[in-house]
C-alpha cells in the first residue's frame, strides 16, 4: 500500500513543482481523516495541489470561493419553497462531497466560516429540521492568505481547533521556480490520472492505525501538549506570559494519529520521537492562543513550540 502513496505523489507532481511538505501533509490528512489548513501568499499552487490530489484518488471534489458576501446557506444548502407542491424542499450545498476546498477561507466573515463547524466535527449537516450524514471520506482542505493581508478575517478559535494540521506554504527555490516558468511557457504540465480508489484509501488508514506507539512516546506527546498549558511545570516560566490558552485535547488525539500515519509513510512499524518532532508544529501552531504580550513582542507559536521541545525530555 505504500506504493499507492508514492503513486499519488507522482501524479500530484505532474502539476506541482516542489512543495513536498505540503503534498505530504495533505496525504497525511487523508490517511487520518483530518482537515487541513494551508496558509501562504497567493500563487503558491495551494488550490492546484488539492485539486490534483482529489483527481488522483477519483474523489468527488467541490470548491467554494470564500468572499465577504458569501452566506452560510451557500455552503451547506437551504430550504426552497416549491409552489407546485406547496412544500419546502432541500437544496444541498457544495459541502456534500468527499473533498471540499474552502478557498481563501479567511476572506469571509465568522458567520460564514462557522457554517463548517458541525460538518467538520460531526460529519453531518443540519438544514432546517433535517440532519444529513456526509458519506466518507470527507475532508475540508482550506486555504488562507496571511491575516495581515488586506480584506482578511481572523478564523475563530473553535474553527481553527477543528483543523488537524496547519501547513505553512513558502516560496519555491530558484531552481523550482525556473522549472515552473518553463512548464507554463511550454504548456508542459501532465494530465492527472486516477491511481487509487476509496478502497485503497481505507486500506491505508487501516494499516496506519496498526503502527505501534510505545508508552514512553505516548507520554512524550502528552507532555508536549501539557507544556503548552502549564509551561511553569516544565521549567518554561519565560514563555508562560506569552500563552493565553494552550493546545486542546484534540491536539493530543491528532498527534497520535498523525505520528502513526507519518511513521507508516516512512516504512516504520512504530513511532519514534523523530516523527513527533517532525510533525508537532503543524499540529500545534494553530491551537496555541498567544497573549497580547507575545503579539507585542513578535513571538510566534512556532517559537513557543521550539521552546517546549527543548524543555520536554526525549524518551
Amino acid at each position: 500500500m505504500r506504493q499507492v502513496i508514492e503513486a499519488i505523489k507522482k501524479e500530484v507532481k505532474k502539476v506541482v513543482v516542489g512543495q513536498d511538505r505540503m503534498i505530504e501533509g495533505l496525504i497525511l490528512g487523508l490517511m487520518c481523516d483530518g482537515h487541513i489548513l494551508l496558509e501562504g501568499v497567493p500563487g503558491l499552487a495551494k488550490t492546484t495541489t488539492v485539486n490534483a490530489l482529489a483527481r488522483s484518488l477519483g474523489l468527488d471534489f467541490k470548491r467554494v470561493q470564500f468572499t465577504p458576501d458569501l452566506l452560510p446557506s451557500d455552503i451547506i444548502g437551504t430550504e426552497i419553497y416549491d409552489p407546485a407542491k406547496n412544500e419546502f424542499k432541500i437544496k444541498r450545498g457544495p459541502v456534500f462531497t468527499n473533498l471540499l476546498l474552502a478557498d481563501e477561507i479567511n476572506r469571509a466573515p465568522a458567520k460564514v466560516q462557522s457554517a463548517l463547524l458541525e460538518v467538520m466535527q460531526e460529519r453531518q449537516v443540519t438544514i432546517g429540521d433535517e440532519t444529513f450524514l456526509i458519506e466518507p471520506p470527507f475532508l475540508v482542505m482550506a486555504t488562507q492568505n496571511p491575516v495581515e493581508q488586506e480584506g482578511a478575517y481572523q478564523l475563530p478559535e473553535a474553527q481553527l481547533d477543528r483543523f488537524m494540521m496547519k501547513l505553512i506554504v513558502g516560496y519555491n527555490t530558484k531552481e523550482e521556480e525556473l522549472e515552473i516558468a518553463r512548464r507554463v511557457a511550454n504548456n508542459a504540465f501532465g494530465t492527472i490520472e486516477r491511481v487509487a480508489t476509496k478502497e485503497d484509501l481505507e486500506k491505508l488508514k487501516e494499516e496506519a492505525r496498526s503502527v505501534h506507539i510505545d508508552k514512553e512516546v505516548e507520554e512524550y506527546i502528552i507532555d508536549i501538549v501539557f507544556a503548552t498549558r502549564e509551561p511553569q511545570n516544565y521549567g518554561l516560566e519565560k514563555i508562560r506570559d506569552y500563552i493565553a490558552f494552550g493546545a486542546s485535547p484534540r491536539a493530543s488525539i491528532d498527534m497520535f494519529k498523525a505520528t502513526k500515519a507519518l511513521s507508516y509513510m516512512r516504512g516504520k512499524d512504530h513511532v519514534t520521537p523523530l516523527e513527533v518532532a517532525y510533525i508537532v508544529k503543524e499540529i500545534l501552531r494553530h491551537r496555541i492562543i498567544l497573549s497580547y504580550e507575545a503579539e507585542a513582542e513578535g513571538i510566534s507559536a512556532d517559537y513557543i513550540i521550539e521552546q517546549v521541545l527543548e524543555a520536554v525530555p526525549i524518551p
